[in-house]
């Protein structure tokens, strides 16, 4: 059985961050991780600096200058990623680097998520592979890592089964063996437990009822949330008799 635990604020930094020449404000991106994504949004809320770092603390006076007048071609300007007082936008490379430690910054992403979001606001994709495949070196990017917390997170908060899991993990752009080794983390046995904590909770809600119709609403609730059809019906079947129900002949809802 796995230890319950918060969702994690986000990844570690791990690995060097030393430079490459192109690219000289990678070097704070460990500070980032530390300062900026581990102290998150709190942070930002009073005003400190945005993602951490050197980088990050440049961000945050932009943003806040930026935000004096709505409208103005310096605004505009800075939500094109452009820099103020300048026509010529931002070297790609820093810009698709702040683009995702702000995205970092509140809660963890996938690399998946990242590329989408550096995709759809132009970044080339030569500079997008450079900053991202950097992020996955110091460990701001953990497909793993994340993984492994969203099952632990989700299956103790909402309940939810290794095929819903799995189904979410994968809407999220997580390889299949990530995936596999993330969902690895519960057994048939844990499951069924928290399929049956599921049921004790709704089961009051059920009284009054006819059986058949308890029977669909209970064991559709645990189909919902990715478990099997014999599991679900075996755990509805035992709290019901557990209240006194006969359960002979009943229709089965699936």
């Amino acid at each position: 059985m796995t230890r319950r635990t918060e969702w994690p604020d986000g990844p570690e930094p791990g690995g060097p961050a030393s430079g490459n020449g192109t690219a000289d404000g990678f070097a704070a991106e460990r500070g980032a991780a530390a300062d900026g994504v581990g102290a998150r949004s709190g942070r930002r809320s009073r005003g400190g600096p945005g993602a951490g770092g050197g980088f990050g603390e440049g961000a945050g006076r932009r943003a806040r200058s930026d935000t004096t007048g709505s409208g103005s071609p310096s605004s505009s300007r800075a939500g094109k990623g452009e820099p103020r007082g300048s026509g010529e936008p931002r070297d790609p490379v820093e810009q698709a680097r702040g683009i995702c430690l702000r995205l970092l910054t509140g809660t963890p992403r996938t690399r998946k998520q990242l590329a989408d979001a550096l995709r759809k606001r132009e970044i080339p994709e030569e500079a997008a592979e450079e900053v991202l495949a950097r992020f996955e070196d110091v460990g701001l990017i953990d497909d793993a890592a994340f993984a492994g917390a969203w099952v632990e997170s989700r299956h103790h908060g909402r309940g939810l089964a290794r095929r819903a899991l799995a189904r979410e993990l994968r809407t999220k752009g997580v390889d299949s063996a990530v995936i596999d080794e993330a969902v690895g983390q519960l057994d048939s046995d844990q499951e069924e437990e928290t399929a049956r904590e599921l049921v004790a909770r709704k089961l009051r809600s059920t009284r009054g009822l006819d059986r058949d119709k308890r029977l669909r609403r209970l064991a559709g609730m645990l189909a919902r949330k990715g478990y099997g059809e014999g599991m679900a019906l075996r755990v509805v079947r035992q709290a019901l008799e557990e209240e006194g129900e006969d359960t002979e002949g009943l229709v089965e809802p699936f």
